[in-house]
């Protein structure tokens, strides 16, 4: 069942702009340059999908819980749409779609897709490509999440990743036990959104929203290990 995350009132025109013709065309072409200026680079051993979608006329992104039946160490967190590249697949984008389809039921085509985000590596050194995608009004679609795999799906609007009292701070020691890096958490939703997907939530806005999002982070070479912070901060 998808729920919907804190803010549910009616969408301002700035809000709307988020996912407008002229904002899917700035992104596109955004992204294309990115994918041009990456070219000949080792495709990536994993894809998710980032699922931008609207409710109730909203722009939002639409987030999992993956289901604890799974195991290991990704069992439980929050994620959006994804997993490892099979060999049947064409590209990160066909990964992309089918590990969609697999968890969520959608059969999406590739029109619905808009680029891909720079390659990102997971805390195990996983290199992961997100593909962002728009899925339109989820009140038009038909979500069947694979219970093996996914536990719950949420939205969280995209003004409300925006609002700085919703955007948090996880700061990590390095092995020597010096201060490392920080990395990005968002607050005040169903579920804390923190890790990789934090991550890709933060290059994301910073893709829609240019004058209203400032990456105040950095994104290490080598991604870290969440079990080693030393707090978290708004």
């Amino acid at each position: 069942m998808s729920k919907q995350g804190p803010d549910g009132g009616g969408a301002d025109e700035g809000e709307r702009e988020l996912l407008s013709g002229s904002s899917e065309q700035r992104c596109r072409a955004r992204l294309a340059a990115g994918a041009r200026r990456g070219k000949g680079g080792v495709a990536a051993a994993a894809a998710v999908l980032v699922p931008l979608c609207s409710v109730r006329g909203r722009p939002a992104l639409l987030y999992t819980l993956r289901s604890r039946r799974l195991g290991g160490p990704h069992s439980g967190d929050v994620s959006f749409p994804g997993g490892r590249r099979d060999p049947a697949d064409g590209d990160e984008v066909a990964t992309a779609l089918r590990e969609t389809r697999e968890e969520l039921g959608l059969q999406l085509g590739t029109a619905s897709v808009w680029g891909q985000l720079r390659t990102l590596p997971d805390r195990h050194g996983l290199t992961v490509a997100p593909v962002v995608a728009n899925l339109g009004p989820l009140e038009d679609l038909t979500l069947t999440p694979n219970a093996n795999e996914v536990e719950e799906v949420f939205t969280l609007p995209l003004a409300h990743l925006l609002r700085e009292e919703n955007q948090g701070y996880t700061h990590f020691r390095g092995s020597s036990g010096r201060y490392g890096y920080t990395l990005p958490v968002f607050l005040n939703g169903p579920h804390r959104v923190w890790g990789l997907t934090a991550i890709i939530t933060e290059l994301t806005l910073e893709l829609l929203a240019p004058a209203r999002y400032r990456r105040k982070t950095h994104v290490p070479a080598a991604s870290p290990s969440p079990r080693t912070p030393e707090g978290t901060s708004a």
